[in-house]
C-alpha cells in the first residue's frame, strides 16, 4: 500500500534517519507497514477500538495517548483539524516528527502549512502521497486539540468524530421515526457522540441503554451529551461486542466506510451483530443511505422487516424477531 512504500523508501534510502529510542505510530490503519521500524520499541497510538485490538493481538504496545518518545509518525487522517492536532501533539512529545499521508487526505496542505512555520522541509513524494519530517518544536501549539465544544444544536462534538458540529441527517430521520414507547433494555450500536441514545432516552419505557462505540474521541463526547444514569458506555467494536444479556431493542446508524472506501459489508456486519444481540422478540430500528443494499441482509436475519418513511437520501427500517 502507498503509505507503506513511502515510509519504507524514506528509511531504506537513507533519507530519513530515526533517532535511537522508542517510536510511536499515531493512528495507523491495520496493515500499515511497520517492518522498517525497530520492532522491539514501537508503540501504536490508536483511539479506534477495532484497530487498537488488532495491533495489541499482534504484540504491539498500544495506547490512546502519546507518551514522550524519540520519534512519532503521524499517519494523516481525513479530518484536517484532527491532523493538525496530531502534529501539535507529536511536536510536543517527540524529538523527531514524521508525517505520512495521501494527497486525498490533505497531506500536501499540511506540508505547506508546516513549511510556512519551519521553512523548507525534507520530504519524499510517492504513490499519490507525501512523507516529510522535522525536529521537535513548539510552533504548532495553536494547533493542539481543542476540548469538545457544544454546537448550535446543544451537543458536544470534537475534531475527528463523525458529524462534527451538527446532527447527522440520517440519525435525525431515524430519531423522528422511533415510536413513543420503546423496549426496556436498549442498545445503540456505533453510538458516535450519543445523539440517538439521547433521543431514545426521551421515549417512554426505556430502563437501560448501552452505547457501543469504537472511536474513543466520540465516546468522550457521548459522555458529555448523555448524563442519564440509565446509560452505560462501552469502548468496543460493535461487530464483536458481547452484552451480558440480550437486548430488547437496538437503534443504529451503521458506518459504511473503511477509510475512504465504501464498504456495504460493514453495515451488513452491524445487522448481523444486532440480530445476534437481540432477544427472540427483539426489535431493530436502523437508518442507511438509500443506495446501500441492506434489504436482503435484514430479511435473511429477521422474521419481520418493514421500511418506514424516509427521505430521498435515506431509508429507515424496522426489523423484529431475529432468526436463530
Amino acid at each position: 500500500m502507498a503509505a507503506q512504500s513511502r515510509l519504507r523508501t524514506a528509511i531504506k534510502d537513507g533519507l530519513l534517519s530515526l533517532p535511537a529510542g522508542s517510536v510511536a505510530v499515531m493512528r495507523p490503519p491495520v496493515g500499515y507497514d511497520l517492518a522498517a521500524l525497530p520492532g522491539d520499541d514501537v508503540r501504536i497510538i490508536q483511539t479506534l477500538a477495532t484497530d487498537h485490538g488488532i495491533f495489541a493481538q499482534a504484540g504491539y504496545a498500544v495506547s490512546q495517548n502519546l507518551p514522550d518518545v524519540a520519534a512519532a509518525i503521524v499517519v494523516v487522517p481525513r479530518a484536517k483539524a484532527l491532523a493538525r492536532a496530531m502534529v501539535a501533539e507529536a511536536a510536543r512529545c517527540a524529538d523527531l516528527v514524521v508525517v505520512d499521508g495521501s494527497k486525498t487526505d490533505g497531506v500536501d496542505s499540511l506540508w505547506k502549512s508546516c513549511r510556512k512555520s519551519l521553512g523548507d522541509l525534507p520530504s519524499v513524494t510517492k504513490d499519490h502521497g507525501r512523507i516529510f519530517w522535522f525536529s521537535k518544536t513548539d510552533v504548532f501549539e495553536d494547533w493542539k486539540a481543542a476540548p469538545p465544544s457544544r454546537g448550535k444544536d446543544g451537543y458536544f462534538t470534537a475534531a475527528g468524530v463523525f458529524s462534527d458540529g451538527a446532527i447527522d441527517k440520517g440519525s435525525a430521520l431515524l430519531a423522528a421515526a422511533l415510536p413513543e414507547k420503546l423496549p426496556k433494555r436498549m442498545a445503540d450500536l456505533g453510538a458516535g457522540w450519543g445523539y440517538l441514545t439521547d433521543q431514545v432516552l426521551q421515549r417512554a419505557g426505556v430502563e437501560q441503554i448501552d452505547l457501543i462505540e469504537a472511536e474513543a474521541l466520540s465516546l468522550d463526547c457521548a459522555k458529555l451529551n448523555v448524563t442519564d444514569p440509565r446509560a452505560s458506555f462501552h469502548w468496543a467494536d460493535a461487530l464483536q461486542f458481547a452484552p451480558e444479556k440480550p437486548y430488547d431493542g437496538i437503534v443504529m446508524n451503521p458506518p459504511f466506510h473503511a477509510g475512504r472506501k465504501g464498504d456495504p459489508d460493514l453495515g451488513r456486519g452491524f445487522i448481523a451483530a444486532a440480530a445476534r444481540m437481540l432477544t427472540p422478540q427483539g426489535q431493530l430500528w436502523m437508518v442507511a443511505n438509500r443506495h446501500l443494499p441492506y434489504e436482503s441482509a435484514l430479511r435473511d436475519l429477521f422474521r419481520h422487516v418493514e421500511e418506514l418513511p424516509g427521505s430521498g437520501g435515506f431509508k429507515i427500517f424496522h426489523a423484529a424477531r431475529p432468526l436463530r
